[in-house]
């Protein structure tokens, strides 16, 4: 280049792209356990009522119970009434089933969060 300054951006934007992304929890919502059902062939499916905020289909989910962390992971399935349900929001009843986890409880408190990846800079 002929010009000093295109250099250096050049250089900043090829640094920038091998900086790994940082990682941010989003809290999402909250869910309490009010019956737990043993389905066979599926495992146990626990009917749930949204504390707060809302529960996606996709979300990650931290299992509480007496304040202690039980399991960290992903639901298989979110059902409002027999229906598939994309997205559940406060003051609305689901049933959910926890993918590789069957020891759910009634008044387990499930915390639904989405992780989300912000690009770092070099400034």
């Amino acid at each position: 280049s002929n010009i000093i300054y295109h250099i250096t951006e050049d250089i900043e934007k090829a640094l920038t792209g091998m900086l790994e992304p940082e990682f941010k929890e989003a809290y999402l919502g909250r869910i309490e356990i009010k019956k737990v059902f043993k389905v066979s062939k599926v495992g146990n499916i626990a009917g749930c009522v949204v504390v707060d905020g809302k529960v996606k289909n996709d979300s990650n989910i931290r299992i509480l119970r007496d304040g202690i962390v039980m399991y960290e992971g992903k639901l298989s399935s979110l059902k409002r009434y027999k229906d598939d349900a994309k997205e559940v929001v406060a003051g609305q009843e689901c049933g959910l089933g926890v993918e590789n986890f069957n020891d759910i409880k009634e008044g387990d408190i499930v915390e639904a969060f989405e992780i989300q990846e912000i690009q770092r800079t070099l400034k």
